[in-house]
C-alpha cells in the first residue's frame, strides 16, 4: 500500500494524468484518470474528526483501507507520490476536503444570529447572564457604535482589561463589527506590565471594570494617568502625556457608579447616533478577511511581551477547525469554559470555536474557581470542558467533587501545559471525557497546530499532543536546519495560515521566529513518532510554563534587577507538583545589602502579575553560578543545583510523564 502525502510545492507536469488527477477538485471524476498501472485510488469518506491524511492509493483491491479524509488539493497545489522510506522524515502536513472558511468574524456572527437568533451563546453563571446570538449581535452593534461615536476608527487598537464578563464578550465583537483591533491584556496585569501593554500597541480606548478581587484597576489606572484625578466624572476623553494615543477610558461596574476621566459602559452603549452606525457599516463592510482582528501579548525573549497580531483568517479558521476535530459540527454542545478570555484558549478554542458551529458557552466564574466549574458542569449538563492540566487537578482534588453529576460530559479538552498520563485517564474514567482530546500550540499560531483524533483509541490520544491540523504543516529539525528522522528530537516548525501576521510594534513587522518562507519556530522541542503524531519533550527556549501561564525569564530578572539591594538575578524553573513549573531565582546582593526573599517578593507584587513572583529565592555569592569559559550562566546547572537545595529531586512536572 502506498499513501500520497502532500509535498513541498512543485510544478506539476501538465502532460501527467496523474498530475491531472492532482488538479481535479472531485475524487469522483478525479478516479477515472488515474493510469491502470498505479491500481484504484480509492476515496475514503471524509471525517470530521480526522483530517489528517489523506488519499490512499491501494493495488489491486477494490476495498479501501482506512484514510482519515479526502483530499482533492486545489489548481495551485501539486503533489507527489513519497514511498514508505520517505515517510520517516519529520514532516506533516494535514490536508482536508474541508476547505479553509475566508469570511470575517462579524460575517459569521450574523450568520449565526441568522439561522439561530434564540439559541443562547453565552451562559455568564456568577452574573445570571444569559444571551442568544441575537443578543450579542446587538449588544455588540450598540457598543461599536458608541465607540465609533468616542472617535474609534478601523484599525484603531480597543484594549479590555478584565476578567470573565459579558462585557469582554461585547468588546470582542463590537471590535470585529468597527474594524478594530482587539487587545487582550491579562487581567493579572499590574501598573508595569499595563504601562508597556498600552504603549507598546497604541491602545486608543481602553475597557475595564473598577475592581476585581483584590485588583484595583482604577486605581492602578490612577497611579498611571494623574490627570484622572482632576478629571470630571462620567467624561472619559484623555489627554495625557503618560500615554499620548490613549483617547477613552471606558469602566464597567455592576454598581452603576462613575468615576473621574472614565465613560460609563452603559453610557456608550447608548451613544451611537444614525451617522455613526453609516460609519460603522462602513467600517465592517470594508474589513476583510486578512485585515488584523486580534492582538494577543506572549512572552518574549527580549524580556518583555510582544504583540503577536492575528487576522480574522488565522483565528477564525483555527477555531473551526478545533471545532470540527472536536465533533462540534455533530452535536449539540454546551462548553464549560473556566479559562480566561484574555488567553487564546478562552477566546479561540472557546468562544469563536462555539460561534463559528453555533454552539454555547458557559463561563462558571470571572476567574477560575474549582467549585463554581463543578457546578457549572452539573447545572448547565455541559458536553464539553476546557482546561489547563492544573485546573483540572484543582477541580478533581475540591471537597465537593464527588458531589456533583458529570454525566452529561462527553468530551474535553486539555491544553496550555504538558498533561500527565496519569490525569488523563482520571478525566476519562471519572469526568466522562470519552472523547478526551489534547492540543498544543502557541499564541502565534493562532493557537492550535496539533491535536488529537477521536478515531485514535483513549490511550493513544492522552500520549501525545496528537495529529497536525488540517491545512497546516509541520517539521522537526536539527540545529542546522535539517529535517530529522522520525523518532529523533529536534525543533518543532509550523506552516499554514494559522502563523500570526507578524508582532506589533507601533507597525507590523516581521519575527525573527517566523523564517521567510513562513516557518514558525515554535521553541519547542519535539519528537515525531511514525504514526505523524507528536509529542513536546521539553523547550529550547528558557520559557517557564506555570500553570499554563508563560513566563520567560528575563522578564522577571529585568524588573528584579531594579530592586536597590539586588546586583544580579538569574531565574529558572523548577518542577511543581500543582502548576508544573514554578519559578525560582538566584540572586547575588550588592556589598553589604541585606534583604529577605520575603521583602523581594513584596517589592514585585502589585507591580507584575503574581504568577511571575518567584516561589523560591535563593541567596548566592557570585563564585556560586556555574558559567561556561565564556561567561554565559549554565542555567540546567543551576536548576539541577536547585532541585538538590529545594528537595525538589522527586517532584515530577508534567513534563516527567
Amino acid at each position: 500500500m502506498i499513501r500520497l502525502f502532500s509535498a513541498r510545492p512543485s510544478a506539476p507536469s501538465a502532460s501527467s494524468p496523474f498530475s491531472l488527477l492532482l488538479l481535479s477538485r472531485r475524487g469522483a471524476a478525479a478516479s477515472a484518470l488515474v493510469p491502470s498501472s498505479l491500481g484504484a485510488l480509492l476515496f475514503a469518506k471524509p471525517s470530521p474528526h480526522s483530517p489528517r491524511l489523506l488519499v490512499t492509493v491501494v493495488r489491486n483491491t477494490n476495498t479501501a483501507s482506512e484514510a482519515s479524509s479526502t483530499y482533492c488539493p486545489p489548481p495551485t497545489e501539486a503533489m507527489n507520490i513519497h514511498s514508505l522510506a520517505d515517510q520517516a522524515k519529520s514532516y506533516v502536513h494535514g490536508c482536508s476536503e474541508q476547505p479553509l472558511l475566508f469570511e470575517t468574524i462579524a460575517e459569521r456572527l450574523r450568520m449565526a444570529a441568522r439561522k439561530f437568533p434564540s439559541r443562547e451563546f453565552v451562559i455568564f453563571k456568577r452574573e445570571e447572564i444569559r444571551k442568544n446570538y441575537r443578543d450579542v449581535l446587538a449588544d455588540s452593534e450598540r457598543l461599536a457604535a458608541g465607540l465609533v461615536h468616542l472617535g474609534m476608527e478601523k484599525g484603531d487598537r480597543l484594549g479590555i482589561w478584565a476578567p470573565n464578563k459579558y462585557e469582554w464578550i461585547t468588546a470582542q465583537f463590537a471590535s470585529a463589527l468597527g474594524g478594530f483591533v482587539l487587545v487582550n491584556v491579562n487581567p493579572m496585569y499590574h501598573s508595569e506590565d499595563l504601562c508597556y501593554a498600552i504603549e507598546k500597541v497604541g491602545i486608543k480606548t481602553l475597557i475595564a471594570p473598577p475592581t476585581f478581587k483584590r485588583t484595583d484597576y482604577y486605581g492602578i489606572l490612577r497611579e498611571l494617568i494623574p490627570e484622572l484625578e482632576g478629571a470630571p466624572r462620567g467624561d472619559g476623553r484623555l489627554c495625557t502625556d503618560a500615554f499620548p494615543k490613549l483617547r477613552n477610558l471606558v469602566i464597567f461596574d455592576a454598581e452603576k457608579r462613575t468615576f473621574n476621566g472614565a465613560w460609563s459602559y452603559d453610557a456608550v452603549m447608548g451613544m451611537g447616533t444614525a451617522d455613526d452606525r453609516r460609519k460603522l457599516e462602513q467600517y465592517e463592510a470594508s474589513t476583510q478577511p486578512d485585515d488584523p482582528c486580534n492582538i494577543q501579548y506572549t512572552s518574549g525573549t527580549t524580556g518583555k511581551p510582544k504583540g503577536a497580531t492575528l487576522t480574522h483568517h488565522n483565528i477564525l479558521n483555527n477555531a473551526f477547525f478545533v471545532g470540527l476535530r472536536a465533533g462540534y459540527a455533530d452535536h449539540r454542545t454546551l462548553i464549560c469554559i473556566p479559562n480566561p478570555l484574555y488567553h487564546c484558549f478562552g477566546c479561540v478554542m472557546g468562544s469563536l470555536a462555539a460561534l463559528v458551529h453555533f454552539q454555547t458557552c458557559v463561563f462558571p466564574a470571572p476567574s477560575f474557581e474549582p467549585l463554581a466549574a463543578l457546578q457549572a458542569i452539573h447545572e448547565e449538563r455541559c458536553t464539553a470542558v476546557y482546561g489547563t492540566p492544573t485546573m483540572y487537578i484543582d477541580m478533581m482534588s475540591h471537597a465537593e467533587y464527588p458531589n456533583f453529576d458529570y454525566s452529561s460530559v462527553r468530551s474535553g479538552i486539555v491544553a496550555g501545559a504538558p498533561c500527565p498520563v496519569t490525569l488523563c485517564s482520571r478525566l476519562v474514567n471519572e469526568l466522562g471525557m470519552k472523547d478526551l482530546q489534547v492540543c498544543y500550540g502557541t499564541t502565534e499560531t493562532s493557537p492550535v497546530s496539533f491535536m488529537s483524533i477521536l478515531d485514535d483509541p483513549p490511550e493513544e490520544r492522552i500520549r501525545n499532543v496528537g495529529h497536525i491540523m488540517a491545512h497546516l504543516e509541520a517539521v522537526i529539525v536539527d540545529k542546522e536546519g535539517r529535517v530529522t528522522p522520525r523518532g529523533q528530537r529536534g525543533d518543532l516548525l509550523v506552516r499554514g495560515y494559522s502563523v500570526m501576521y507578524g508582532y506589533w510594534d507601533s507597525t507590523i513587522h516581521s519575527s525573527s521566529d517566523v523564517a521567510k518562507d513562513r516557518w514558525y519556530r515554535t521553541g519547542d522541542i519535539g519528537v515525531m513518532h511514525p504514526s505523524g503524531t507528536v509529542s513536546i519533550v521539553g523547550r529550547s527556549k528558557d520559557m517557564i510554563v506555570r500553570g499554563g501561564e508563560n513566563v520567560y525569564p528575563t522578564e522577571v530578572e529585568q524588573f528584579i534587577d531594579r530592586h536597590p539591594a539586588v546586583a544580579d538575578v538569574h531565574v529558572i524553573g523548577v518542577p511543581d507538583n500543582r502548576y508544573g513549573e514554578t519559578i525560582c531565582a538566584w540572586i547575588r546582593l550588592k556589598n553589604d545589602a541585606t534583604v529577605s526573599g520575603e521583602e523581594i517578593r513584596e517589592y514585585c507584587k502589585g507591580k507584575i502579575a503574581h504568577y511571575k513572583i518567584p516561589k523560591y529565592i535563593l541567596f548566592k555569592d557570585v563564585s556560586d553560578f556555574p558559567m561556561t569559559v565564556t561567561g554565559k550562566i549554565k542555567k540546567f546547572e543551576m536548576r539541577e543545583i536547585s532541585l538538590r537545595e529545594l528537595g525538589l529531586e522527586k517532584v515530577r512536572s508534567h513534563y516527567s510523564e
